[in-house]
């Protein structure tokens, strides 16, 4: 999977930080704890959501690459019905990578700008899971990384998109393999057990991630 050539004048990411984690491992959990303690969270996976809605430019594109056997009857992307289509092709998932990964990186920089500008002290987290894979970890002050053990992960991605084993394990495989992850974190948050244990971490951190926001 290529990095994504991040664009002059990513100052803003600098002083951002980084959430992410394997997939189904309690990463959007962690952001609702920070979010709760006043964090600003940029949700990747949302501004991609937004980024594939009729009339936006990765819209047409994607149905240029992958056909319109991918649309819901009102016309939108059946995101269920995407990922069956490139989960199961690396190529096809390179693809879509190539076409939304740019355009998600440039939303978020904006966003996190824009929550600078207004508010410089703000902790303002970038919740992706995929920081490592496109070369965004360079750009952020520190990266914080959510793990738990991987049967655990195997069954909530099984629960969380109703699909078999080998389905969830097969999406694992797509991303960074999560030890490699808990190798480059400047912060490792165990989501392998209570939620209260989570919860517990992200409180232990955050007044650090508060003190390096107000140095600038």
């Amino acid at each position: 999977m290529g990095a994504v050539d991040l664009e002059p004048g990513t100052s803003y990411f600098e002083r951002s930080f980084g959430l992410t984690g394997g997939v189904a491992c309690g990463k959007s959990t962690v952001a609702g704890y920070f979010r709760e303690l006043g964090a600003y969270i940029i949700d990747a996976d949302r501004v991609g959501h937004q980024l594939i809605q009729p009339g936006q430019p990765a819209y047409q594109k994607i149905i240029e690459s992958f056909g319109k056997d991918i649309l819901a009857p009102g016309g939108a992307i059946d995101r269920k019905l995407l990922g069956r289509v490139v989960f199961a092709h690396a190529e096809r998932l390179r693809l879509l990578n190539a076409i939304l990964h740019p355009r998600i990186v440039v939303c978020m920089h904006e966003m996190a700008a824009e929550q600078r500008r207004h508010y410089p002290q703000t902790v303002v987290i970038v919740d992706a899971a995929l920081i490592f894979e496109v070369g965004l970890a360079g750009a952020l002050r520190k990266v914080m990384v959510a793990w738990c053990r991987p049967e655990q992960q195997i069954e909530r991605l099984m629960a969380k998109l109703g699909i078999s084993s080998q389905e969830a394990e097969q999406r694992i495989r797509t991303q960074m393999p999560l030890e490699e992850k808990r190798r480059r974190a400047d912060y490792l948050i165990d989501c392998s057990g209570t939620l209260e244990h989570s919860r517990t971490q992200v409180h232990a951190i955050y007044p650090e991630l508060e003190s390096l926001s107000k140095d600038g």
